[in-house]
């Protein structure tokens, strides 16, 4: 016992996730999971990605954005360009992807995140819209009729990309940095006058939250063969907020969590569009009406680890002192 208590808790999440990655890897190595369970894991982990890129500008920062799947389209299209029109190896196209998506946050966090609340949405909505508009009339990259994509996605490129943007955004969340921006979400007012720039906190999460999003259309982009600005949305843009909102606003576990549960029912539904919608707003209705703050709320699942172990402790003192 002594010995896995002396084992930090991110090096066994770490030991864990690699022990998946194996046996996923060898699982479809081996030929046992079909391509519609490989198709789905892929869509899962791009879910993952972007619903913890957008926790950190939502949930953390406390700025609504509803234009994600404008950061997502400049990743799947830039990347795409890179391995289909330059002919680059497909790490550079991801990188490339997330490296444009990150500069369109920056040039758009910087006029717009100075906006608050039913502003900032709008505003960023019509980024997102202003995005679909220009790639449905770009002939170079297939204009309408969309542009088709060598399919480069596999197990370890995705399950990577979300370890990274996991980690990344949990360390960033745990810094210095990601304390000023959650002092940012709770009191603006309150955190501008204690000496904290607002505007370069609000404007570093949105333009991290872009570069992971950019990673994710890249992702995306090379897993489905072809991408049409149709597939990029408002109502993208709302899956990937009702991530954020299910999982609970403040929670990175929430997010994945509600990532994973609804891509599980979003696949499985497929064959039935008109039921799948309807069991997707009774489920979302029902968490709305008894879970408010979402699945987890503003809670990771370690502080529940934590807070079952103090319970334990507490009782196990009570147990001495009444022996005593």
């Amino acid at each position: 016992m002594t010995i896995f208590k002396r084992i930090n808790g991110f090096w066994l999440s770490m030991v864990l996730a690699i022990v998946f990655f194996i046996v996923v890897q060898l699982l479809i190595s081996r030929g046992i999971l079909n391509s519609f369970y490989i198709n789905t894991l892929f869509y899962m982990a791009i879910n993952i990605i972007l619903a913890v890129s957008l926790h950190l500008i939502i949930g953390i920062t406390g700025q609504f954005s509803i234009g994600h799947a404008g950061f997502l389209a400049v990743g799947a299209y830039a990347s795409a360009v890179m391995t289909m029109k330059l002919q680059m190896p497909f790490s550079l196209a991801l990188l490339a992807g997330g490296v444009t998506a990150a500069v369109a946050g920056l040039l758009i966090g910087i006029p717009t995140l100075r906006l608050k609340g039913d502003y900032l949405a709008i505003a960023t909505l019509g980024f997102g819209e202003i995005v679909r508009i220009i790639l449905l009339n770009v002939d170079y990259v297939g204009g309408a009729s969309g542009m088709t994509v060598t399919h480069l996605t596999t197990w370890p490129w995705v399950f990577a990309c979300m370890l990274i943007a996991i980690i990344v955004i949990a360390n960033f969340t745990n810094s210095t940095h990601g304390r000023a921006c959650i002092s940012i979400r709770e009191d603006e007012i309150a955190a501008d006058s204690m000496g904290i720039n607002t505007t370069y906190y609000k404007v570093t999460a949105f333009v991290i939250g872009s570069f992971f999003a950019g990673i994710a259309g890249g992702l995306y982009a090379h897993n489905f063969y072809i991408i049409q600005p149709t597939n990029f949305g408002f109502l993208k843009s709302f899956d990937i907020l009702i991530f954020v909102v299910l999982g609970g606003l403040g929670s990175m576990s929430g997010a994945v969590i509600a990532a994973i549960l609804l891509t599980v029912v979003s696949t499985f539904l497929q064959e039935y569009p008109e039921t799948r919608m309807i069991i997707y707003s009774i489920v979302l209705i029902l968490v709305m009406l008894y879970r408010p703050k979402g699945l987890l709320g503003t809670q990771e699942l370690t502080s529940f680890f934590r807070l079952r172990k103090a319970v334990e402790g507490g009782k196990q003192n009570d147990n001495k002192h009444t022996v005593a």
